[in-house]
């Protein structure tokens, strides 16, 4: 199995955890998430099941999108589900880089981790695969028109 498709299937997994839990329990996902005893969303303002919602279905798209890049015969469809996930890690990041000041240590270190992470697997996606692999793959294209 080759990193792309590891990554994205990384990914997958991290947009069906944050989307289910969103879309399907708004209400506990305000209140509990990340889980296992940290809570990261409700300290940041008051509930709007509406914006949990539709958070979770953006997730479950990029989740989906994930998910089809995975059985995609060239790498270009991860590519493109790596412009996702930057697109949409940049700017989630940033805010929470900026509204740090109500968080303990341990929570920061969480966000900076996870929402780091979703970045950057997103900016991996999108880089060209090795070169061996690209080769491969322009011969077999030819082969195929």
């Amino acid at each position: 199995m080759n990193m792309r498709r590891v990554i994205l299937g990384v990914t997958a997994a991290l947009g069906l955890y944050v989307g289910v839990w969103a879309a399907t329990s708004p209400q506990s996902f305000y209140d509990s998430f990340p889980g296992v005893g940290f809570i990261w969303i409700s300290v940041d303002g008051p509930y709007n099941e509406h914006l949990i919602r539709d958070v979770g279905s953006l997730y479950l798209a990029l989740s989906a999108a994930a998910v089809a890049a995975t059985f995609s015969r060239t790498p270009d469809a991860g590519r493109v589900v790596g412009v996702a996930w930057a697109v949409f890690g940049v700017p989630h990041f940033a805010y929470h880089a900026a509204h740090f000041a109500h968080m303990p240590t341990i929570d920061v270190v969480g966000n900076i981790v996870s929402l780091g992470a979703s970045l950057l697997l997103g900016v991996v996606l999108m880089l060209p695969g090795p070169r061996s692999a690209r080769v491969s793959h322009s011969a077999r294209t030819a082969d195929i028109s």
